[in-house]
C-alpha cells in the first residue's frame, strides 16, 4: 500500500493571477519608448469603460533619478515611505522593494495590465516585430510563454525564423500592423470580456433567525423551503449554485451542494468569503434566504447591469439607499479587498461596498426586495405573495 504523501500546508484554490494582475499583456520586441506610446494608445481607448494600468521601468540611472528630484523629498532624507496628493492624481514613494505578492495588491482591482515586456515578464504576450529589436527579441524567447498578438512595424518585411521555430502554432496568432491602435485595443477588449468571471449562486442559509423565532431558510411561501425556491432560482442564471451553511453536519440531503462557512462567526461577511476561498476565480451572486418577493426577473436584471470592473453590483437599497450587500455580484476583484476590511477590523459586507468602487443600479421594483426577519413582516409577506 503506497504511503499517503504528507500534505504541510492546507491545500487552497488560487485565484488566476499572473506577475501582477489576472489579465496582463506584456508587449516585447520593440524600443521602449514605441511600447510605452502604444500602450497609452490603448490605454485611451479602453479607458472609459475599463481600468487600464502600465508597468515600466525608469531608464534614467538611479544617480540621474536623485539628481533631478526635488530636494524637499522625504525620500531622500532616509524615509521608506512617502505620499503626495498631485490633486489629479496620488503617489506612492518607497524604499521597500517589491515581489509579486505586493504587485498583485495594488494591481488587484485592476481589470488589464499593460506591461513594458524589455523589463518585465507577464502572463501573455504581444510580440512586436521590429528590425532594429530583433537581436534582442531573440534573446528573450523564454519570456514568450503565451504570445496572444503578433505587431509588425512599418519596416519589418517578415515574421524573423527564429520565432517561428520558437511559436510552432504562429500560424493561429493573429498578425496586425503595429499602427493599427483601433485593431490592437479592440482584439484587448474582446479578450477581457472572454475573460469574464462566471456567476456562481450562494444563497446563505446559515443565519440564526433569532429574531423570527425559527429557520427563515425553511420557511415555505412558494410550496417548499425558502432556501430551496430561491436556490432554484439562482441556478436559472448561474453555473452552480451552493447552499451557505455554517456546518453541513445536520443538513437533509438536497439537489444543490452545501458550501460551509471557513471563516467562523462572521455571519454573511463570513460565508462570502469562504465562497471565494472555495472557487476563487468566480463571481458570486449572494442571496439572503429572508427574501420571500425576490424573483428571476429581479436578479435578472441584477446580471444584465452587471459590471465586472467593479468589485460588486448591488442593488440600491429602496429603505436608506444603502447598497444591497445580500442582494449582490461579488467579483473576484472583491477577495482580497474583503479580506482588507477584516484585517483592520471590520466584518460588515455593506460597510465594504459603501467604501469600494461598486456598481449600484435601482430595482425595477423595490419592494421584491423586501426583507423578512420578524412574525410581523412575515405575515405581511404572506399577503402579499397571495394578493399577487
Amino acid at each position: 500500500m503506497a504511503e499517503k504523501k504528507h500534505q504541510k500546508h492546507t491545500k487552497l484554490s488560487k485565484p488566476n493571477y499572473g506577475f501582477f494582475g489576472r489579465n496582463e499583456w506584456a508587449i516585447i520586441g520593440t524600443l521602449c519608448g514605441n511600447i510605452q506610446q502604444l500602450a497609452y494608445k490603448i490605454t485611451e481607448r479602453l479607458a472609459e469603460k475599463y481600468k487600464v494600468s502600465y508597468v515600466d521601468a525608469d531608464h534614467k540611472s538611479a544617480d540621474d533619478t536623485v539628481a533631478n528630484s526635488t530636494k524637499e523629498n522625504a525620500i531622500n532624507f532616509g524615509a521608506h515611505l512617502e505620499y503626495t496628493d498631485k490633486i489629479n492624481f496620488h503617489r506612492f514613494d518607497t524604499k521597500t522593494g517589491l515581489d509579486r505578492y505586493q504587485f498583485r495588491q495594488y494591481f488587484n482591482e485592476e481589470d488589464l495590465v499593460l506591461i513594458n515586456g524589455n523589463h518585465f515578464t507577464a502572463k501573455k504576450q504581444i510580440v512586436v516585430i521590429d528590425p532594429k529589436k530583433e537581436k534582442s527579441l531573440a534573446k528573450k524567447l523564454d519570456r514568450l510563454t503565451d504570445v496572444g498578438l503578433i505587431l509588425m512595424t512599418a519596416d519589418a518585411k517578415e515574421i524573423p525564423a527564429f520565432l517561428k521555430e520558437h511559436l510552432p502554432n504562429i500560424a493561429d496568432i493573429p498578425t496586425y500592423p503595429f499602427s493599427r491602435i483601433s485593431r490592437i485595443a479592440a482584439f484587448l477588449e474582446k479578450q477581457l470580456v472572454r475573460e469574464n468571471p462566471p456567476i456562481y449562486g450562494l444563497v446563505l442559509a446559515g443565519g440564526k433567525s433569532q429574531r423570527m423565532g425559527k429557520d427563515k431558510g425553511q420557511i415555505e411561501y412558494h410550496g417548499k423551503p425558502q432556501r430551496l425556491y430561491m436556490a432554484d432560482v439562482l441556478n436559472e442564471i448561474c453555473d452552480e449554485t451552493f447552499l451557505s451553511v455554517r456546518s453541513s453536519k445536520n443538513e437533509s440531503a438536497t439537489d444543490y451542494p452545501f458550501l460551509e462557512d471557513t471563516f467562523y462567526d462572521l455571519g454573511p461577511f463570513g460565508a462570502i468569503a469562504s465562497a471565494f476561498r472555495h472557487r476563487p476565480n468566480a463571481a458570486w451572486l449572494v442571496v439572503a434566504c429572508d427574501l420571500p418577493l425576490l424573483d428571476l426577473e429581479t436578479l435578472d436584471f441584477l446580471v444584465k447591469n452587471r459590471n465586472p470592473s467593479a468589485i460588486a453590483t448591488a442593488f440600491n437599497s429602496p429603505v436608506n439607499q444603502f447598497p444591497e450587500p445580500l442582494i449582490s455580484i461579488w467579483e473576484p476583484k472583491s477577495y482580497p479587498v474583503l479580506l482588507q476590511f477584516l484585517a483592520q477590523g471590520f466584518s460588515c459586507p455593506r460597510k465594504v461596498l459603501i467604501n469600494s468602487d461598486v456598481q449600484l443600479v435601482d430595482a425595477p421594483d423595490g419592494q421584491k426586495l423586501m426583507n423578512v426577519n420578524r412574525p410581523e413582516e412575515l405575515k405581511k409577506a404572506i399577503e402579499l405573495i397571495q394578493k399577487a
